[in-house]
């Protein structure tokens, strides 16, 4: 590959696979109300609950259609933590046989609340490990300083701490047309101090918000360069329930096309630090819940474009890269 995959990143640094048991832990967001209604955008009130964890959605697949009813439907899971691993467990060794497992902090934002109620969270889906790693997504409004002290605490336990920060664009203007809530001033902010406290940092970006375009791209690029070990990239999609949903409908959003897309993402890749591992190239919304674009490649046939791509145009990761002063 012409970039550095998680997957290899994984095994280099354990000596075997290793997959994400994704958990919704109860949380909800400061952006959001009680009732985890409102928040950005472009989310759809799941807060990216793993699919094998929404039991009555077990029979949709990639091409399965647009289901209205199921994509406005009870938001989060309501299983308990343990119930929610052994089904993970199970899920990963069906598909993939005997494994290693982290442990993913995945719904909506993982350190909102209090540092005494965090611990008792994270103790509790620790004692189903064992696990390699511990991974917690989050926003950088929620992530103190007392926080980030109870998360690195347990990297003496044995188990490698990541932490998961959504900035999605370091466009202010963008932060604000999406209701984000922070600005790209507060993700320096909590970056900086994730790596003070020693743990490795992803970003979360999408590519092709409303109004953005490759300067945009290449700026969050930058962000990213700055503090992150590694990143996630997601095209733009139209979720339903989502006040993206609304302005789609009404013409007030164009999606990037496919070539459009693969144009951002490697131009992305070429401008990143070239040892910044490579978690996702690609949204991955259920298609049940997905309005458009409908006509996106899956991950495999995606990639394996990006990569033609890159190798015909003589790219690869980092090799537009120049360090900032």
């Amino acid at each position: 590959m012409r970039w550095n995959t998680y997957s290899d990143y994984l095994r280099k640094k354990y000596g075997q696979n290793v997959f994400r048991i994704g958990v919704d832990a109860g949380f909800s967001c400061p952006n959001r109300r009680k009732d985890r209604m409102g928040g950005c955008a472009f989310c759809d009130g799941t807060g990216a609950v793993a699919v094998y964890q929404r039991s009555g959605e077990s029979a949709f697949h990639h091409d399965s259609s647009y289901d209205s009813s199921v994509a406005n439907s009870a938001p989060h899971c309501s299983q308990d933590i343990g119930k929610q691993i052994e089904k993970g467990r199970a899920f990963i060794r069906r598909r993939y046989g005997e494994s290693a497992y982290s442990i993913y902090f995945q719904s909506f934002t993982n350190t909102y609340g209090t540092v005494d109620h965090l611990k008792a969270v994270y103790d509790e889906a620790l004692s189903y490990g064992p696990f390699k790693e511990m991974i917690i997504s989050t926003r950088p409004d929620c992530l103190e300083d007392d926080k980030l002290s109870l998360i690195s605490s347990y990297k003496k336990r044995g188990v490698d701490v990541e932490i998961e920060l959504g900035l999605q664009s370091a466009n202010d203007n963008t932060l604000k047309l999406i209701n984000r809530g922070h600005d790209a001033a507060s993700y320096f902010d909590a970056a900086r101090r994730v790596k003070e406290h020693g743990l490795f940092l992803s970003t979360h970006v999408i590519l092709g918000l409303p109004g953005e375009g490759m300067e945009d791209f290449l700026s969050t690029a930058d962000a990213v360069n700055r503090y992150s070990d590694a990143v996630k990239i997601h095209n733009l999609d139209i979720a339903g329930g989502t006040r993206f949903e609304v302005e789609y409908e009404s013409g007030k959003i164009r999606l990037l096309s496919t070539l459009e897309y693969l144009d951002a993402v490697s131009s992305f890749l070429a401008h990143l630090r070239p040892d910044i591992v490579i978690q996702r190239l690609i949204s991955e919304t259920p298609a049940h819940r997905l309005i458009a674009p409908r006509d996106f490649p899956d991950k495999s046939k995606f990639i394996a474009m990006l990569e033609k791509k890159m190798e015909t145009e003589g790219l690869w990761e980092g090799s537009q890269y120049v360090a900032k002063a």
